[in-house]
């Protein structure tokens, strides 16, 4: 191994380090608690080398988005290729996001509330945003209905989970009626 080939992959170690702490503090202690002097302590090195890997905040929560949705897209596809039938795989889409919302809080704000840098439904979309759009799309536009473009569907019925993700977090609606929630979601909006 070259020289070079060596240091591209001890920075490439020190960025999935990066990421991982910042990513790690974040569920801990929330991205308020996430600073560069912070990270620099935890990783052990100085804030110029976090800084010769990401410009700020800014871009490791881009980082830590990107990650997150690639994960999403893994954990959404297996829970719909492990169901029989539409709706089943539908249900099965809006209880696995519901569930990556809470158990990765972090995450979820790093995707669809916080400023990563990422750019979201346009052509400069970075791949794991789209394939995590595509992952629920593989799924839900099966059950768009006739005449309802897919993508369109899709996008609705998104929202109606981030909108659910977003107060059940919120302790808005009482946790009780999850299931009921989910069930009334794909009865009411997919065509199955």
């Amino acid at each position: 191994m070259s020289v070079h080939e060596r240091k591209l992959r001890e920075r490439a170690v020190r960025e999935r380090l990066i990421v991982a702490t910042a990513r790690e503090l974040a569920e801990q202690q929330g991205w308020d608690a996430v600073t560069t002097r912070r990270l620099a302590e935890r990783i052990e090195y100085s804030q110029p080398v976090l800084y010769s890997h990401f410009r700020g905040k800014r871009e490791i929560i881009g980082a830590v988005a990107l990650e997150g949705a690639t994960e999403m897209a893994a954990a959404l596809r297996a829970a719909a290729s492990a169901a029989d039938d539409p709706r089943t795989r539908v249900a099965a889409l809006a209880r696995t996001y519901l569930a990556f919302a809470e158990h990765n809080p972090a995450v979820y704000d790093a995707l669809f509330q916080l400023d990563g840098g990422l750019a979201y439904a346009q052509e400069d979309t970075p791949e794991p945003l789209k394939d995590a759009f595509a992952a629920l799309l593989e799924t839900l536009g099966e059950v768009a209905g006739d005449g309802v473009h897919p993508g369109l569907f899709t996008e609705v019925f998104w929202a109606a989970l981030h909108g659910l993700a977003t107060l059940i977090r919120a302790g808005r609606l009482p946790p009780g009626d999850a299931e009921r929630r989910v069930e009334l979601l794909v009865d009411r909006l997919a065509v199955v």
